[in-house]
């Protein structure tokens, strides 16, 4: 049975439970700092089913003032199920410059073909993040920059 799904920006309330489902926030205090951080400053997005948070993502504009989706989370038990792609649907909509970018790494084979379903183009590659398993960048022109 499909449940209806409420896209909105989280708010503090929902910070348990996304450092809960996320198993880097459980390892790194830096990653619970940052959702903590992305939600006080309104770049934090949920999305809702059945009033459980069963993905996060965060869009902000610090990668060249551009748009960047520079999280997305799913609850590894809600995977597949189209909330990833609903959520960055969600954040082309929300997105306030012409272009958004984001970036995965390439053993991230399921991301990869997210972008790609979403019309997403590669954009180049970031050597050295993570050891051996480079960044690939993706971009998505939104509108024209005269509109």
């Amino acid at each position: 049975m499909r449940h209806s799904m409420e896209l909105r920006i989280a708010t503090i309330t929902d910070a348990a439970a996304i450092i809960a489902f996320d198993h880097v926030a459980a390892l790194e205090p830096a990653r619970v700092r940052l959702i903590h951080d992305q939600i006080k400053s309104s770049a934090c997005y949920v999305a809702v089913i059945d009033a459980n948070v069963v993905a996060y993502a965060v869009l902000n504009y610090k990668f060249y003032d551009n748009g960047w989706i520079e999280m997305l989370y799913v609850h590894p038990q809600f995977r597949r199920q189209g909330i990833g792609s609903a959520l960055i649907r969600h954040l082309i909509n929300e997105c306030r410059t012409p272009k958004l970018f984001t970036s995965t790494n390439q053993s991230n084979v399921p991301m990869q073909q997210l972008l790609a379903t979403l019309e997403f183009d590669r954009s180049g590659f970031i050597e050295n993040l993570d050891e051996s398993d480079p960044e690939l960048v993706y971009f998505k022109r939104l509108r024209d920059n005269a509109t």
